[in-house]
């Protein structure tokens, strides 16, 4: 991979539902390092969209090139399905927007960042307990608790222990689905200021979906503004907040729709 390669190229991505529109047309470029922020109301098709690029659905048509790290750019929809499920264990990761999607609730802390390292081939005890120690308290989850159930956690703490699942085998691409929804705005703001400095301090790319502009002014690099499954515009972040063109991202960002 170089500088000059995209991470992943998004190309005419569409989904419908029968007669409706999920998603339409959508390309983009992620490169290394750049956080995209989608955001739009409820219905906009950002979700199907992020779903359609980490592989939870297959969209009508278009493509995903992906830089993988051994062949190059591939097109993920073109892969084995074994390839793409081992892509979505090592190098992408997801975040949801519900924590108990993505964590197993009966099995320890320790045990949920264990499981995505014995997913990749770590099998010494010793060692994948370490790890797991190590990363509860990067997320700032007490290490003393690495044997505790995630129901004994708040949701605050099942969130950074997602996370914690998702970054310990060190992905180059990961997707976030409204990762501090339903938490207490003391809350959010403390995960937000966790995520930036991973996000930095890993070097990782990311594509996050959310309703709050507050997340992807502090998150995005750039922005892309969904409506009826289509994008209407698009920009570095900044420019887009401050200064929207598209009269439903005046909207938005004047906070007439209830997002």
């Amino acid at each position: 991979m170089t500088p000059q390669t995209p991470l992943l190229s998004v190309r005419g991505i569409t989904r419908n539902y029968g007669a409706r529109i999920g998603c339409a047309d959508v390309s983009f470029d992620l490169w290394p390092g750049e956080v995209m922020g989608i955001v739009g109301e409820s219905g906009s098709g950002k979700s199907t969209l992020l779903s359609c690029i980490a592989g939870h659905l297959t969209p009508d048509t278009g493509s995903l090139i992906y830089d993988t790290r051994a062949d190059g750019p591939r097109d993920v929809l073109a892969m084995p399905e074994p390839e793409r499920r081992m892509l979505g264990r090592t190098d992408w990761a997801f975040v949801h927007q519900n924590p108990r999607d993505g964590l197993r609730m009966g099995v320890s802390a320790g045990g949920n960042v264990g499981e995505r390292l014995m997913a990749v081939g770590a099998r010494h005890y010793g060692d994948i307990r370490a790890q797991a120690t190590d990363w509860l308290e990067r997320v700032e989850i007490d290490a003393g608790r690495i044997d505790d159930r995630p129901r004994q956690f708040s949701g605050g703490m099942q969130q950074r222990l997602q996370i914690a699942r998702n970054l310990v085998t060190a992905p180059r691409l990961i997707f976030m689905d409204e990762p501090t929804g339903g938490l207490d705005v003391s809350v959010q703001a403390r995960l937000l200021d966790l995520l930036r400095g991973l996000v930095r301090q890993m070097g990782l790319s990311a594509v996050i979906v959310t309703h709050d502009l507050a997340v992807v002014r502090l998150l995005a690099d750039r922005i892309m503004v969904m409506k009826d499954g289509r994008v209407v515009e698009a920009g570095l972040t900044d420019q887009v907040l401050d200064d929207p063109q598209h009269a439903y991202t005046q909207l938005l960002v004047s906070s007439v729709l209830q997002v």
